[in-house]
């Protein structure tokens, strides 16, 4: 390809050419590379006459509307619009309509010409320019509408203008004194009553033991919807929907009617239920497959009873109806996805998503698909009703948290993108680059880049669709929550983009978005969602943009094992920055029992994941090294007793030095501190193991003890009594 229309290709599509690796260093993405990305978004890198063509209808797209589809703009600075036209236009009179989310209306008019002229673009034979004009009404906060009418040509175009706080929601009490709270997978909640998996009503139990110890949240793992008709496809960070929640955590037991319905209880009273139940419960590991044969018939026969008694439960089929009615098509979507699949994998389990069904199941709006709609409005019903009943038993739970006096109470996880069998995709697959996949370019946790295998959202057509899809996103994960922690926070400004057609994860590069915009949605939903926002900013971090998470109020997430100082040793967090949350570990990471003894460095060997014993070896030696700097922190702040050994050769993590690293880092500066329950219980196996997929079980262990029995340990509500005096001083 001629390299002068390469160039202005990969600029057109916000393709990074170089950027600094994890270690700091220059690289350059190589030409193949970036050519390869080319393809991926649609342009045909053989024929330069043909990708000249496609860059050109692609740039009319843009120049051709006279008002962008959506302009997002902060409060409090000038306000204004941008008119873009063809030079035969330029002098043409404009009507505009000014309509504000608060009900104002406002009217003017105007010409491209009378504001300030800011571009000029030649588009193949005809000059285009672009004009600035203030906005000289008063805005508030939120979502307007700016139409622009013309009538001497008849066309019209409508804007969505947001007007942004600029700042992320910071509760008041932050400045009273510094919370605490606890990690959980959800699934992994044992407890005596559940049906073999973590459920909501385990997460109230939860709450109300940590309410009362002083924590201030409990993070869950992403509860995205995932697919009830393939089980095993576990991974809350590849979901069917981030807008959804996932059904296999609502506690039947608690669902309308559970007590009332006769036939709901001959299910649940045979013999052979009560036994697979106390199977499930007894296992170490979540049989999703199995928890779900158990869960969905005794669902079904619950909504039956619903649909029965809707009558008489009239306050119950209002909320049901209301809730159905703001879900609007993207409930609908998901229902239909979840019938449709249930159905087609029925007859081939081969059918693991829309991608590989029959042609004309790959589109919702197929009259095949349509007519399926109809003859099986009542299974979409049932879908919809659990997704009901799962947001219902959320919302319980956070007020409850509340209640109890928790300042942000439940603390959820929006994961960065979702699989290629999503519902998601198969609804809006002109958002989405199929040829690509998103990763990480290679860093110390993945020296050869990482493929997460989840499509990335084009920009320009998240830019054409208002943001709407981010709008969602925000608002839906914001829901029942007094925080969320946003996966792999630099999406917001970068992803790095791996081409199907790429060797490795190595081989992609790094494709720009609307950062500012995307800052400023966030920050107007976290103000009305009243949310605190957490960035997980770790891996390759591009200057200046932790400084710009700041200041838009979002708090950095500091891992203890990955803030080291230029000489080896451990930063103390009486160092850390105060708008962090702070953390010992991660689900990516071994527990620290598992670090302490290496655990996670056998694991690795026996799954194969090292090149050679010489890597392997290395990493032994800089974990013996990093063992004794932790250990030589702990000393020198006086975290362990003084008669405590002050040499890490031979000495086994213990509950001392367990407890004394927890309460080293609540000593710390960060305004939020957050911690694992698999660390309270003296675990050793990880939730995950990066690099992995059927090598380990990942998403699938159990904590290792019943919520009734580790509640009533004293030495564990000692650790939280130390923490919560940490935090208050």
């Amino acid at each position: 390809m001629d390299a002068a229309l390469q160039a202005e290709l990969v600029a057109f599509s916000g393709i990074e050419t170089e950027f600094n690796d994890a270690w700091g260093n220059p690289t350059q993405v190589s030409s193949a590379d970036q050519l390869a990305l080319l393809a991926a978004q649609g342009f045909n890198i053989a024929d330069d006459t043909a990708a000249r063509a496609e860059l050109t209808e692609r740039q009319l797209d843009f120049w051709q509307q006279i008002l962008s589809p959506v302009s997002v703009q902060l409060l409090g600075e000038p306000l204004n619009f941008e008119l873009q036209v063809p030079l035969a236009l330029a002098n043409n009179r404009f009507d505009f309509t000014l309509q504000t989310e608060q009900g104002s209306s406002y009217q003017f008019s105007t010409e491209p010409v009378a504001g300030e002229l800011v571009q000029v673009a030649l588009i193949g034979d005809e000059e285009y320019q672009q004009y600035q004009h203030s906005l000289d009404y008063p805005l508030e906060i939120g979502y307007h509408t700016l139409t622009l009418s013309c009538s001497d040509t008849g066309f019209s175009f409508e804007q969505r203008l947001i007007i942004s706080p600029g700042k992320c929601y910071q509760p008041a009490e932050f400045e009273q004194k510094k919370q605490w709270g606890v990690s959980v997978q959800l699934y992994g909640l044992r407890s005596a009553r559940n049906w073999g998996i973590g459920d909501f009503s385990d997460l109230s139990t939860l709450v109300a033991y940590l309410s009362a110890q002083g924590a201030d949240f409990v993070g869950l793992n992403p509860i995205h919807a995932l697919y009830p008709a393939m089980p095993e496809s576990a991974s809350p960070y590849s979901p069917s929907s981030r807008r959804w929640l996932n059904i296999i955590y609502i506690d039947v037991g608690a669902m309308p009617g559970y007590v009332e319905c006769s036939k709901t209880q001959g299910l649940v009273d045979a013999p052979a239920f009560t036994r697979a139940i106390a199977e499930q419960r007894s296992r170490d590991w979540v049989d999703y497959s199995g928890v779900l044969q158990l869960k969905l018939p005794v669902m079904y026969s619950l909504y039956q009873w619903f649909v029965q008694h809707c009558g008489k439960e009239a306050h119950l089929a209002a909320e049901f109806a209301e809730f159905k009615q703001q879900g609007g098509e993207s409930l609908q979507q998901l229902a239909l996805y979840d019938a449709l699949h249930a159905f087609l994998i029925k007859q081939d389990s081969d059918h693991w998503g829309w991608p590989n069904w029959p042609e004309q199941y790959r589109d919702p709006e197929s009259e095949v698909v349509q007519q399926f709609a109809r003859e099986h409005q009542q299974q979409l019903d049932f879908y919809c009703y659990l997704q009901f009943i799962a947001q219902q038993q959320l919302k319980a739970v956070q007020q409850q948290a509340k209640t109890a006096g928790m300042l942000l109470g439940l603390y959820r996880d929006l994961a960065v993108g979702v699989s290629e069998a999503s519902t998601e995709i198969w609804g809006n697959g002109d958002l989405y680059c199929r040829e690509a996949s998103v990763g990480a370019p290679p860093d110390p946790l993945g020296p050869a880049g990482q493929n997460w295998g989840l499509p990335p959202m084009q920009p320009y057509q998240l830019f054409s669709q208002a943001y709407q899809p981010m709008v969602d996103l925000f608002r839906s994960n914001m829901q029942d929550a007094g925080a969320l922690r946003i996966d792999h926070v630099m999406a917001l400004l970068r992803l790095w983009w791996v081409p199907k057609t790429a060797a490795n994860a190595g081989g992609g590069a790094y494709v720009y978005y609307p950062i500012m915009d995307l800052l400023g949605i966030l920050a107007l939903e976290s103000q009305r969602q009243q949310a605190v926002i957490i960035g997980e900013d770790l891996g390759t971090v591009p200057d200046g943009i932790r400084e710009l998470l700041t200041d838009y109020g979002i708090y950095s997430y500091r891992v203890f094992f990955f803030e080291t100082a230029a000489d080896g040793g451990y930063i103390s967090p009486a160092h850390y920055p105060v708008q962090a949350m702070a953390t010992l570990s991660t689900h990516d990471l071994p527990t620290l029992i598992g670090f302490w003894h290496c655990e996670d460095l056998k694991l690795g060997q026996q799954l194969g994941l090292y090149k050679d014993e010489q890597q392997l070896q290395g990493l032994y030696q800089q974990r013996h090294a990093n063992k004794q700097r932790i250990l030589d922190s702990l000393h020198g702040h006086g975290m362990l007793p003084a008669d405590y050994p002050r040499s890490v050769d031979n000495l086994a993590m213990d509950r001392t030095l367990n407890y004394a690293m927890q309460r080293h880092l609540a000593a710390g500066s960060s305004q939020l501190l957050c911690l694992q329950l698999e660390d309270w219980l003296e675990m050793t196996q990880p939730v995950n193991v990066p690099g992995t997929s059927d090598e380990y079980p990942n998403w699938r262990r159990k904590l290792s003890r019943e919520l009734e029995q580790w509640t009533n340990e004293p030495h564990i509500q000692q650790l939280l009594a130390d923490l919560t005096k940490a935090r208050a001083s």
